[in-house]
């Protein structure tokens, strides 16, 4: 059984979704704080957390970055919080997804489904070569002391997958940010340019992360 940790401290919203969750034959367990849901997620070892960003006693920015330092557990934001900063803020800290409130739980419950089967177990790769980095991603290091984010990796490996082949922004978008962000071709062109900066060495003549105009982008190993 798929166990959810759901962390909100309001009654309202936790209520109603915990019913329906656990109509659905998923295992809910709740927790009201930033504090709590840490416990919680070492105790529990949860398969999907549903974090509210607005908690009584951390940010909830900040419960996905001490998260995301010991576990790889998927993360579906579930916030009041509108503005797009937020939504960059969170998914770059290593959020999957991000859900807007007031939401329909027949919404939710597809991110849901959406997240478990993105983050889906797959082969992992293995190091390569670009420009003078070599990038572990096994490992998740990259030589020279860059450093990337979890966003950064995860559109990286959704292009170096495919080499030499042309990747579609849509599938992009899709695989990195989730289904509500497939129009969103800015997210793609501000965390190429950011990995152009970080790996190639002329990031205004890149050799290995290419743009296909209008269509989608390639990684040229």
């Amino acid at each position: 059984m798929t166990r959810i940790l759901v962390v909100d401290d309001e009654p309202q919203i936790v209520r109603p979704l915990r019913i329906n969750l656990v109509a659905r034959q998923y295992d809910v367990v709740v927790a009201g704080g930033g504090a709590e849901a840490l416990r919680l997620a070492a105790e529990t070892k949860p398969d999907l957390v549903v974090l509210d960003l607005g908690l009584p006693d951390l940010d909830g920015v900040e419960v996905i970055r001490k998260l995301r330092s010991w576990t790889p557990v998927p993360i579906l934001v579930l916030s009041g919080r509108a503005d797009s900063r937020d939504k960059v803020e969170a998914l770059d800290a290593g959020a999957d997804d991000y859900v807007t409130k007031p939401f329909s739980i027949d919404e939710l419950l597809a991110r849901v489904r959406a997240v478990t089967r993105r983050l889906g177990p797959a082969d992992p790769l293995g190091t390569v070569r670009i420009s003078s980095h070599d990038v572990d991603f096994a490992a998740h290091t990259v030589s020279g002391g860059v450093h990337l984010t979890r966003t950064e990796w995860q559109l990286l490996e959704a292009l170096a997958r495919n080499p030499g082949k042309l990747v579609g922004q849509r599938q992009l978008l899709q695989e990195v940010w989730g289904p509500t962000y497939l129009k969103q071709t800015q997210y793609l062109r501000q965390y190429v340019t950011q990995l152009r900066h970080k790996l190639e060495d002329d990031p205004a003549r890149p050799r290995h992360l290419l743009t296909e105009p209008g269509m989608g982008y390639r990684f040229q190993p």
